[in-house]
C-alpha cells in the first residue's frame, strides 16, 4: 500500500458520497454530458484550463489513460474553466493537443462533486456513482491505474 501512495503521489482526500453523484455539461461537440451516462465504469473527472502549464502537461496521461480504457471499464471526462472564451477557441486547442476524451464546459459555481482550489484538479467517481479521491494537482496514468487496482481489490 506505501508503494501505491509513493508511485502515485495521486488521488488523495477521498470525499465517499452515498448515492452517487451526477452533473449535466454541454460538451463543445454541442451535446449535454451527464455522469450518470457513464455508470458501470470509473470516472476521471478532470478540471482544466487552456492558461495552466501543469493543465497542458497532464493532458497526454490522461489521454494515454482514456484510449486504453474507454471500451472497457473507464472513461475520463474534461471540464474546461476558462472563463469567457468560446467553446470554438476550446475545440481548437483540444484538437491542437489531440485530446480524444469528451470535453465539457463548466457552468459558474460547477462544484457537484467537490471544491475547485486549483488546477488542475481531478476527481475519480466509481463504477456505482461515488466520489472515491480527489487530487489537486498533476495526475499520470498509472497512477490512476493503480489506484483503481487498489480499489478494485479491495471489494
Amino acid at each position: 500500500m506505501r508503494a501505491l501512495a509513493l508511485v502515485l503521489g495521486l488521488l488523495t482526500g477521498a470525499q465517499a458520497l452515498a448515492g452517487g453523484v451526477d452533473f449535466a455539461l454541454m460538451g463543445i461537440d454541442g451535446k449535454s454530458h451527464r455522469l450518470s451516462d457513464f455508470r458501470g465504469k470509473w470516472v476521471v473527472v478532470n478540471y482544466w484550463a487552456s492558461w495552466c502549464p501543469p493543465c497542458v502537461e497532464e493532458m497526454p496521461e490522461l489521454v494515454s489513460f482514456h484510449e486504453r480504457h474507454k471500451d472497457r471499464d473507464a472513461v475520463v471526462l474534461g471540464v474546461n474553466m476558462d472563463e469567457a472564451v468560446l467553446a470554438e477557441d476550446i475545440a481548437g486547442f483540444v484538437e491542437q493537443f489531440l485530446v480524444s476524451y469528451p470535453v465539457l464546459l463548466s457552468e459558474p459555481d460547477m462544484l457537484a462533486l467537490g471544491p475547485i482550489n486549483g488546477l488542475p484538479t481531478t476527481f475519480l467517481v466509481s463504477p456505482d456513482g461515488r466520489v472515491v479521491a480527489q487530487k489537486l494537482g498533476m495526475v499520470t496514468a498509472e497512477g490512476i491505474e493503480s489506484f483503481i487496482a487498489s480499489e478494485s481489490n479491495n471489494k
